[in-house]
């Protein structure tokens, strides 16, 4: 019954931008971690970036702080991801996910998400 929607995805040219949205329905989210993974062929798959829904708190990978951005709009049940400053690097299949409500003040890719989109395609060419 919960659904999540990712849009968004493309090809650019590296040191461009791409931003993702991630519509959830069937549910009303309320401090739940809920945001972005992604996998690259033959790599593992990796949490790129969280919100607590509901708060300001967010979590980034290391490979991605200062150029990505995760915003929401709870109204909607939306989270988004603008991607600035592309490398091929960030090429992967990038995963909207959502966890179930949580009582702490932060979030981690190591929690366990119950909800999960589709996948949108991210590539980015030299």
């Amino acid at each position: 019954q919960v659904q999540l929607v990712e849009s968004g995805g493309g090809s650019v040219q590296a040191g461009g931008s791409l931003r993702l949205s991630c519509a959830a329905s069937g549910y009303t989210y309320s401090r739940n971690c809920m945001g972005w993974f992604r996998q690259a062929p033959g790599k593992e798959r990796e949490g790129v970036a969280l919100a607590l829904t509901g708060t300001s708190i967010t979590y980034y990978a290391d490979s991605v702080k200062g150029r990505f951005t995760i915003s929401q709009d709870n109204a909607k049940n939306t989270v988004y991801l603008q991607m600035n400053s592309l490398k091929p690097e960030d090429t992967a299949m990038y995963y909207c996910a959502a966890s179930m409500r949580r009582l702490e003040p932060f979030c981690s890719p190591l929690y366990d998400y119950n909800y999960w989109g589709q996948g949108t395609q991210v590539t980015v060419s030299l």
